[in-house]
């Protein structure tokens, strides 16, 4: 019975995603005489958490005085700490609330099982570990972010059936039919942050929003160490926030930041470091061949989303290729192929 109840936090928890980062992805339900009474979700980054939907839910239906007799399901261990709101451990005690089922602790410092700990104190008996795997893919980025102290990093890129992303001659070759492009843009929406290299950006000038999808646009990272490419490009207006990782300046003109990295150190980490600071929790990488490449070679990247015409071309800019040690998962997106990948590390 528990894992029903706890299906269902999952399940409202998923509404958050592209909303509340760099906050988890949270659910929760309350339970009494195995009904559900109220239920809510972690709609909007800085706004009430599950718990407080869940309750508020439970007293608009009438339920408020079932409260301090009823079970709270929440998919993530509640918070004990002020922050944007204040503590859910105080308000499941101050309702009186018996008992609390938990799928999986909170990895943020501030909590990490002081909230259960609390709970626990307060007499509110606490079951801990409830769909804990389910509940720990839901939040991959967030628990990444926060163990790891870098953004989780996605990978993608579309290929034909002979293995290229490119024509090589510096035309654009569009590969994906119309269903997946509507895909890969609420893969963006998903992410706090897409990125592209100097050659994309100059050749395929892309938008890098979500404009085939409702939901907000990532922010836009480019990186242009000699800052070369022309401020014409759609990656510099105004649709979104933009970052362009540089080797010359500092500073900031309306939307854009210039952030100056080292060229003595390693790129790569010098940004990620950068993002991890300014709480970028996810970023998708999509292109060109040559960044892709090295966050494979660094072993900086967590998954990789790649998406495989059924089109030959015979000749062009050959596309990334991923080690043999990556799980998989696929399937088809009306003619195209799209595979997931996952790092083993």
């Amino acid at each position: 019975m528990d894992e029903r109840y706890m299906h269902r936090c999952l399940e409202l928890a998923l509404h958050g995603a592209g909303n509340v980062s760099p906050n988890p992805m949270v659910g929760a339900v309350l339970v009494k005489d195995n009904r559900i009474i109220g239920e809510g979700w972690h709609q909007q980054f800085g706004g009430p958490h599950a718990e407080v939907n869940a309750i508020q839910d439970a007293t608009n239906k009438g339920y408020e005085s079932d409260i301090s007799a009823a079970t709270m399901y929440v998919s993530l261990e509640p918070c004990s700490h002020f922050g944007k709101t204040p503590p859910c451990t105080d308000l499941i005690i101050n309702y009186r609330i018996p008992e609390a089922v938990v799928a999986m602790k909170d990895p943020f410092q501030e909590v990490n099982g002081t909230g259960i700990e609390k709970l626990k104190a307060a007499g509110v008996k606490v079951i801990c570990g409830v769909l804990e795997k389910e509940a720990m893919e839901l939040n991959k980025r967030f628990i990444h972010f926060y163990t790891e102290q870098r953004p989780y990093v996605i990978l993608k890129w579309a290929q034909t059936a002979d293995g290229f992303m490119g024509s090589g001659n510096g035309n654009r070759l569009l590969i994906t039919n119309e269903m997946t492009d509507r895909l890969v843009h609420k893969w963006r929406s998903e992410e706090d942050a897409i990125m592209v290299g100097t050659n994309t950006a100059l050749q395929d000038d892309p938008s890098l929003t979500t404009r085939l999808w409702s939901g907000r646009s990532p922010i836009r990272i480019v990186i242009d160490t000699g800052l070369r490419l022309p401020s014409n490009l759609k990656i510099f207006n105004a649709e979104a926030p933009t970052i362009i990782f540089n080797n010359i300046r500092e500073g900031q003109e309306g939307n854009l930041s210039f952030v100056q990295v080292d060229k003595e150190e390693e790129l790569l980490p010098q940004i990620l470091k950068h993002l991890w600071v300014s709480k970028v929790q996810s970023l998708i990488v999509e292109g060109g061949a040559k960044l892709l490449s090295s966050f494979i070679s660094s072993g900086l990247w967590n998954e990789a989303r790649i998406i495989t015409s059924a089109a030959k071309i015979g000749i062009g800019l050959k596309a990334p290729s991923l080690n043999s040690s990556e799980k998989q998962k696929s399937f088809q997106s009306g003619s195209d192929l799209v595979e997931y990948f996952y790092t083993n590390r």
